[in-house]
C-alpha cells in the first residue's frame, strides 16, 4: 500500500488544513533563512491553483506552551506573502479558537489563513494522548481535509500532525501527504529497499548510543558503514585503540565489540585524526596514527582517513550521509566533513543517488553550496534516523491509503 498524496485528491472548493514546518530563523522580527517556506511552497501552490482554501499551520521553536512574541509566525505570513504574491491572513494566539474558526469559513476560494505557534498551546506536544486528541480535534474544525507536508515532525505524535488528520477522517475527510512529504518518503524508502550498488552510509555525529540501531538496521543493506565524528571514539576504543581525551561512552564499548564482530568488514573507521588538548582554545594538531595520545582529544578526521572515505565514496552507486565527521561548527575542524560532502557531491555527479539525512549534514551540505549537488536533501533530521531505522512514525502511518 502506497500513501495518498495532495495529487491524488480534489480540493477545489474545500478547505485545506495543511501542517507545515515554518520553523526558521528569525532575528529582529525577520526571517534570516526561508527555505522552508519555499521547500513548502509546491504543496501551497498546488491547493491554490485547484480553487483551495488553506489554512497553514506550523510550530515555531520551544515557547514551552506561553504566547512568546518572538516567537510569533507573523513574520512568516509576511514572507509567504511576498513569495505568494497575495495576501496571507495571519490567526490569533486562540490559535484554534473562535476567532480563528470564524476567519478560516470565511477563506474563498485561493486564499490563505496561516495559524499562530501551534506550540503556544500545550497540548500540540502534550504527553496526555486525550490533550492530544482534543487540540486535534479543534485544529481540525478549521478543515475538511487535511495534507501533512511537514516531514521534519513526522516521528512526533503532536496534535497538528495525529490528532487533527485523525479527526478530520473521523468526519468523512481525507487526509493525505504533501508533495515534500511524498519527495522525502520516495528517496528514503527507495535508498535503502531497492538501493543501487555499491551501497554506502555515512555515519557521524556525537553519540554512537543515538544511532547504534541505525547502524545494526544498515549493517544487513549496506555495502559499507564510513563512520566518522565523535561516535567512532567509542567503537575505535572497543577496538582496542588508545582515544586520549576523546568523547567516549563507556557503557556502549561491550555493545560495539558485539556491533563490530558482526560486522566484519563492512564498518570502516577512522585511521588518523585531527587534535587538540583544549576543546575551546586549543590548537589544532595532526595526529597521524589511530592511537590518540593521552591529554589529546579527537575533533575531526585526518589526512588519510579523508583519503580512505573518499576511495569508497567515489565508487558507490547510493550513498546515505547523517551526521558530521567532526566538530565541523569549528573552521580548525571542517576539513573532514567539507572533503565528504564534496566526495558525495562528486559521487552524485557520477550518477550516484544520494539522501543527505537532515539535521547536521544538511547544514554543511548547504553551508557549502553543494545542497542542488545531492539527489535530495531531507528536511528532517530526527524523522529521516526514524524513517531509515524502520520505526513506526505515526503521523505518516494514519494518512490515507491508495
Amino acid at each position: 500500500m502506497a500513501t495518498k498524496t495532495i495529487s491524488d485528491i480534489d480540493v477545489a472548493g474545500k478547505k485545506v488544513l495543511m501542517r507545515v514546518d515554518f520553523n526558521v530563523p528569525l532575528e529582529d522580527g525577520k526571517v534570516m533563512n526561508d527555505k522552508r517556506i519555499v521547500a513548502a511552497l509546491p504543496s501551497i501552490n498546488k491547493v491554490l491553483q485547484a480553487g483551495g482554501k488553506l489554512v497553514l499551520m506550523s510550530h515555531m521553536g520551544r515557547p514551552e506552551g506561553r504566547v512568546s512574541a518572538e516567537l510569533s509566525l507573523k513574520p512568516v505570513a509576511d514572507r509567504l506573502a511576498e513569495h505568494l504574491g497575495r495576501e496571507v491572513k495571519f490567526g490569533p494566539t486562540d490559535i484554534a479558537g473562535p476567532e480563528a474558526v470564524a476567519m478560516a469559513q470565511s477563506l474563498e476560494a485561493g486564499e490563505v489563513l496561516l495559524l499562530e505557534n501551534l506550540r503556544f498551546d500545550p497540548r500540540e506536544k502534550s504527553k496526555d494522548i486525550e490533550q492530544v486528541e482534543e487540540f486535534g480535534r479543534e485544529l481540525a474544525a478549521l478543515g475538511e481535509v487535511y495534507v501533512n507536508d511537514a516531514f521534519g515532525t513526522c516521528h512526533r505524535k503532536h496534535a497538528s500532525m495525529w490528532g487533527a488528520p485523525l479527526a478530520i477522517q473521523a468526519a468523512g475527510g481525507q487526509a493525505v501527504a504533501g508533495l515534500l512529504v511524498e519527495k522525502e518518503i520516495k528517496y528514503l524508502a527507495e535508498a535503502v529497499a531497492e538501493p543501487a550498488r555499491p551501497f554506502v552510509a555515512i555515519l557521524g555525529g556525537a553519540k554512537v548510543a543515538d544511532k547504534i540501531k541505525l547502524v545494526s538496521t544498515l549493517l544487513d543493506k549496506v555495502d559499507k558503514i564510513i563512520i566518522g565524528g565523535g561516535m567512532a571514539f567509542t567503537l575505535l576504543k572497543s577496538q582496542g585503540a588508545a582515544i586520549g581525551k576523546s568523547l567516549l561512552e563507556p557503557d556502549q564499548v561491550e555493545a560495539m565489540k558485539e556491533l563490530l564482530a558482526r560486522a566484519g568488514d563492512k564498518i570502516v573507521l577512522p585511521c588518523d585524526h585531527i587534535c587538540t588538548d583544549d576543546f575551546t582554545a586549543g590548537e589544532p594538531v595532526t595526529n597521524d596514527d589511530v592511537n590518540i595520545p593521552d591529554g589529546l582529544m579527537g575533533m575531526d578526521i585526518g589526512p588519510k582517513s579523508i583519503e580512505a572515505f573518499n576511495a569508497i565514496i567515489s565508487g558507490a552507486k547510493t550513498v546515505i550521509w547523517n551526521g558530521p565527521m567532526g566538530v565541523f561548527e569549528k573552521p580548525d575542524y571542517a576539513t573532514g566533513t567539507q572533503a565528504v560532502a564534496q566526495s558525495v557531491a562528486s559521487s552524485t555527479d557520477e550518477g550516484a543517488i544520494s539522501v543527505i539525512g537532515g539535521g547536521d549534514s544538511a547544514a554543511a551540505v548547504d553551508q557549502m553550496g553543494l545542497a542542488d549537488k545531492m539527489t535530495h536533501v531531507s528536511t528532517g533530521g530526527g524523522a529521516s534516523l526514524t524513517y531509515l531505522e524502520g520505526k513506526p512514525m505515526g503521523p505518516i502511518e494514519v494518512l490515507d491509503q491508495k
